[in-house]
């Protein structure tokens, strides 16, 4: 293990990043099924609403809620380009008032911008989107402070709201977890998130790089008066059983144990979100990695002094 350690001290989190297909119509409902009848704490589900082959996944966050007891469900992340803030906000909320406080808010700044184009939406360059998104932030709290009583007002270069009311407040604290990985929106994350949503495909030297990326993260937070442990890391990750190890999380139950274990005590990540389909697969992470990556961690931070 690096002995630059970071620890966050969360309470370790683990769910599902499932694939929102729609033939067939029920699978990726059935996968959420399968993720709170295992007892895992999150399903999530990707946002391309230009992509035909994928349900619209606001719809099908809302199915899945019904449908479920009491995992909690998030986008992964949402496609805010394509879902203008102040609707996303009061649409979140409602779910989160139906399912009994079992939604998240996973969102990013935008990416594939031919299919956003294509379905009516805007052409951002990366700092446009970055503004983009820090004023779908401030909006979408803004709505959720339903205890104020005045009308919101925020004019920014790209979203506007004029004395929209506020309300309804979600039945839980709704954490925004931002997908993030370039310099200027991880401080951006520092300054205004609840949590970092990356994936693990799209570190290029792998989990090593987590280290850089928590410093932007924790130095923004710490200029903005937060605390950097109000933040939670994610890491959306993939990998597959097997009797023999090939590669990082490419190999039996015990290996993805020791893997996971490092990175939340190395790098601070307290959520690992596994992209799977496969019921079996979901069922063994469920069963034989989560509960023991969660008594390793909290045995190893029971000999660290506080």
């Amino acid at each position: 293990m690096d002995t630059s350690t970071t620890d966050y001290g969360h309470e370790l989190l683990f769910g599902t990043f499932v694939t929102p297909v729609n033939n067939p119509s029920h699978q990726a409902v059935e996968q959420a099924v399968v993720a709170d009848r295992a007892d895992l704490d999150l399903v999530t589900f990707q946002d391309h609403p230009y992509v035909p082959s994928f349900h619209d996944t606001s719809t099908l966050l809302a199915y899945a809620a019904a449908r479920t007891e009491r995992i909690h469900l998030a986008a992964n992340v949402t496609n805010l380009p394509l879902r203008p803030p102040a609707v996303l906000a009061r649409s979140a909320a409602t779910l989160d008032v139906l399912s009994g406080g079992r939604v998240e808010l996973g969102i990013g700044a935008g990416a594939f911008w031919d299919g956003v184009v294509g379905m009516g939406g805007p052409r951002r360059s990366p700092g446009e989107s970055i503004e983009a998104l820090a004023e779908a932030i401030e909006i979408i709290r803004g709505i959720w402070d339903a205890g104020d009583r005045s009308r919101l007002s925020v004019r920014g270069q790209h979203y506007e709201v004029q004395g929209a009311k506020r309300g309804p407040a979600p039945a839980h604290d709704v954490g925004i977890w931002v997908g993030a990985y370039k310099p200027r929106i991880l401080r951006l994350v520092g300054r205004t998130a609840d949590g970092w949503l990356p994936s693990i495909q799209y570190l290029k030297d792998g989990v090593g790089e987590l280290t850089a990326m928590n410093k932007h993260i924790d130095d923004a937070a710490v200029e903005a008066g937060r605390d950097p442990r109000r933040i939670r890391r994610f890491l959306n990750i993939g990998g597959r059983f097997s009797q023999r190890s090939t590669g990082f999380l490419q190999g039996p139950p015990d290996q993805w144990v020791e893997e996971l274990t490092d990175v939340a005590l190395t790098y601070g990540t307290s959520g690992f979100i596994l992209a799977s389909d496969d019921t079996a697969t979901t069922q063994k992470y469920a069963a034989e990695v989560a509960p023991a990556v969660r008594e390793a961690v909290a045995a190893e931070r029971g000999r660290r002094p506080s």
